[in-house]
């Protein structure tokens, strides 16, 4: 065991000064430990089933933090045109990652098939949204809390809840011998199950708060409810662990000590977990068989993911009765890949559903969205720009 224990040192140390550098250059902190986890491999690092366990946890633990994160309120806020912005933000990606992988290896195969659900994954992981980056830019110019601002928080936070119900189903299909229509019901199930479970544990746990406030069992009973869920969702519904996780954290989301088990947890989450998750990602990627293919291939899946994201979004917005001007703004706000996307592609390198080789090119996209859309959305909001749309009006 104790051998462990220095890799764990050297990769803790790498994702804080890593990280550290990628805030210095406006980028997401995430983008900092992929780069860490890929230096340590260049530097002779590997990475073990010790590691790997801890980053399985971890995933666990970034999701949970996430469904408490969700704010139920932005949601009801903007409502069915949230619905369809995130739908269409799905839907478009989906398929142009579908079509992109199938014409990249010589055509659609049949349904059923493993290539048929590879396909289908590749268009699922480019469906993920990271908001961090554009809330960050939109906060800085004064824009968070407008129309725009509004749904495209909101959109994401549906988003992402589609994206892990489909990633659910995806991961179902693997099994040839598994009919669609039981997975769906599978998964439909276990959100039937976790409504029953989620009254009774939201109420359970707002008597907790009220009785012991900013005490430290709540946090702990909240792990609990977290761990409970993720193996119910995993080993009785068949549908992937980090549902259960995230479906968890939006139980208690609401509470109004759920800022504090949020605190909690991410001390362990932040200085642990997370870190060793995003470095073993780096420490896992593959450039040996990066062939002229390959780096086609990632050029491709970059512009996809870049354009998909923006028409989808954009065009869900326009159906809701966004001018062109704000339903661009919306499309480009949505396009920003960061943690969801990484854990996605993670899930589906750990089921055999995506080629390792393929990986470089999902972190290539989560850098070059989180690079870009900070910048594009600066340019649509320019004082020149927004002069010549008060004009036309």
């Amino acid at each position: 065991m104790y051998k462990e224990f220095l890799p764990i040192a050297l990769i803790l140390i790498s994702a804080k000064l890593f990280g550290m550098g990628a805030r210095k250059l406006k980028l997401p902190q995430v983008v900092g430990m992929l780069a860490a986890g890929i230096f340590l491999k260049i530097c002779g690092l590997g990475t073990s089933s010790f590691i790997g366990e801890i980053a399985e946890f971890g995933v666990i633990m970034i999701m949970f933090t996430a469904g408490l994160e969700t704010d139920i309120k932005e949601v009801k806020k903007t409502g069915l045109a949230a619905a369809v912005v995130a739908s269409m933000g799905v839907l478009v990606p989906l398929i142009g990652g579908y079509v992109l992988y199938s014409v990249m290896h010589g055509g659609f195969a049949p349904p059923g098939s493993k290539e048929f659900v590879s396909a289908v994954f590749t268009g699922l992981i480019i469906t993920a949204t990271s908001v961090s980056i554009t809330v960050e830019a939109l906060r800085e110019m004064g824009k968070l809390q407008t129309k725009v601002g509004t749904i495209v928080l909101s959109a994401a936070i549906i988003d992402d809840i589609i994206g892990i119900v489909l990633l659910s189903i995806v991961m179902s299909l693997k099994d040839p011998e598994v009919r669609p229509l039981a997975v769906v019901l599978r998964t439909a199930m276990f959100f039937v199950f976790a409504v029953i479970v989620g009254f009774a544990a939201h109420y359970g746990f707002k008597w907790l708060s009220i009785k012991y406030p900013h005490n430290r069992r709540v946090p702990i009973f909240g792990l609990v409810l977290c761990l409970m869920l993720s193996y119910i969702a995993e080993a009785v519904f068949g549908i992937a662990d980090i549902t259960g996780a995230f479906v968890a954290g939006v139980i208690l989301c609401t509470l109004r000590s759920a800022e504090y088990i949020v605190e909690k947890i991410d001390i362990s989450s932040y200085m642990f977990f997370a870190p060793i998750f995003f470095v073993n990602i780096g420490l896992k990627t593959d450039f040996s068989d990066f062939s002229g293919k390959i780096a086609l291939f990632a050029v491709c899946y970059v512009i996809v993911a870049l354009i998909t994201k923006i028409i989808g979004c954009g065009f869900g917005a326009g159906l809701c009765g966004y001018k062109i001007k704000d339903a661009l703004k919306i499309g480009v706000g949505m396009m920003a890949r960061g943690e969801v996307c990484l854990i996605v592609a993670q899930k589906g390198l750990a089921a055999d559903l995506l080629d390792a080789s393929y990986f470089p090119a999902v972190i290539l996209i989560v850098i070059i969205a989180s690079v870009s859309t900070p910048i594009i959305l600066k340019l649509l909001y320019t004082e020149k720009t927004e002069a010549a749309a008060v004009r036309k009006k």
